[in-house]
């Protein structure tokens, strides 16, 4: 790992970098506020037209506010802060500004329901621009016949049935990080350890990348990413987006140099097609005979290894929290885990039927889901000008939930 750089899991990656001179940092600031003043006009010039019919909310100079108020609120974690305080101002369905894109706010169920009906015919879904400009040729940003061919190369391993066979290897990788960091101790700080193993988990199933050193050179990078992609995208010197940048290109080459070692090693036998999702990408082809680029296999693992080290995390994290807080449920599922022991040799490892066999757990699991989403509701984008609770939502805007 570079000198410059030291892993931290409760806080991610700690940088230090050089300070910049004063001018250079005065002409940074000026660029920064001047694209932000570039959006501010334009938008609301929009608003001028439509000022009227949109729903309540931000608006003039509280534009720019709000989009301080809410990369605030989302840095300190306490994003619902920022939604209840607008709910109660303006109700339900509100005009605010989210990573510097004008955005209308459905926080209603009556809202999640009409969005969810109208998937496709007049939103889509859509992420913030900087989650775009990072992920390349990742599905996220795959549209048409390009999203549809890219789908069905990662769900053909993706899917519950392929991914039976990694059942035991996965249970491997549970067992020695609990022995690791988990057993034999007086307390442990759940959500740092549960992202260290899901963490260790998607290096494994996704490339076999088990060594500790590539491991914190992936994580090291991977923290600038995750902390820096949802932001304002502006690509200067000392920007979050700008080191999200940087992190996301030197994972690209890290898992470059795996790429070519991989390939090399399935021509001469020593790796199997099934081995990963790597190995599973390099040695099967679309449905007009064409294998993914080096480019779209990279860009695919990064947005996996994101898609899957937060939420999942969280969602185990919230199970634990759960668990501790019902005692009766708690038993529930430690009574079923030992019934399934029971029935397995000393070191033997997990299958897919026991698995199948965990259906108190699964339902915990569910609840802990419903009681504490890991995620919020995602972004939708208008198709075209549509009316909704008496107002006007434009085409090409933005759609919380």
């Amino acid at each position: 790992m570079p000198m410059d750089q030291a892993m931290d899991w409760n806080g991610g990656v700690q940088i230090k970098t050089q300070q910049l001179e004063m001018p250079a940092l005065f002409t940074a600031f000026l660029a920064i506020l001047l694209s932000v003043l570039l959006v501010f006009f334009s938008v609301i010039n929009k608003y001028r037209k439509l000022s009227l019919e949109i729903p309540p909310g931000a608006f003039a100079w509280d534009f720019i506010a709000e989009i301080f108020q809410f990369l605030g609120c989302h840095w300190n974690l306490n994003i619902r802060e920022f939604y209840d305080s607008r709910t109660q101002k303006y109700g339900s369905l509100f005009t605010s500004s989210m990573y510097c894109e004008p955005t209308i706010v459905f926080y209603s169920p009556e809202g999640n329901r009409f969005l969810f009906a109208n998937e496709n015919k007049l939103v889509v879904s859509t992420w913030p621009r900087s989650v775009g400009k990072l992920f390349g040729t990742a599905l996220l940003n795959a549209t048409g016949d390009d999203a549809k061919r890219l789908k069905r190369m990662l769900m053909t391993f993706l899917r519950p049935e392929a991914l039976q066979k990694f059942v035991g290897r996965a249970d491997s990788i549970t067992r020695r990080h609990l022995a690791e960091h988990w057993i034999g101790r007086d307390e442990v700080t759940v959500f740092p350890l549960i992202k260290h193993y899901t963490f260790t988990l998607a290096c494994d199933l996704f490339a076999s990348i088990n060594d500790q050193d590539d491991q914190a050179r992936l994580l090291c990078n991977f923290m600038l990413l995750l902390k820096g992609m949802l932001q304002i995208p502006i690509d200067l010197p000392g920007t979050r987006f700008n080191r999200a940048k940087h992190g996301a290109n030197t994972i690209r080459e890290q898992l470059e140099g795996i790429i070519h070692e991989r390939k090399i090693a399935l021509e001469e036998g020593r790796a199997s097609p099934e081995q990963d999702l790597l190995s599973f990408l390099l040695s099967n082809v679309d449905e007009q005979g064409e294998s993914l680029t080096h480019d779209e296999i990279k860009d695919n693992i990064l947005m996996l290894l994101i898609a899957g080290h937060d939420t999942t995390s969280s969602g185990l994290t919230g199970l634990i929290k759960f668990l501790a807080e019902n005692p009766r449920c708690y038993q529930g599922v430690l009574r079923e885990q030992l019934e399934i022991s029971a029935t397995k040799e000393a070191g033997q490892l997990l299958e897919w039927e026991d698995i199948q066999r965990m259906k108190y757990s699964w339902r915990a699991a569910q609840e802990a889901l419903r009681l504490q989403p890991p995620v919020g509701g995602g972004f939708r984008k208008a198709i075209k000008d549509f009316k909704y609770g008496g107002f006007t939502i434009p085409k090409g805007w933005k759609q919380s939930r």
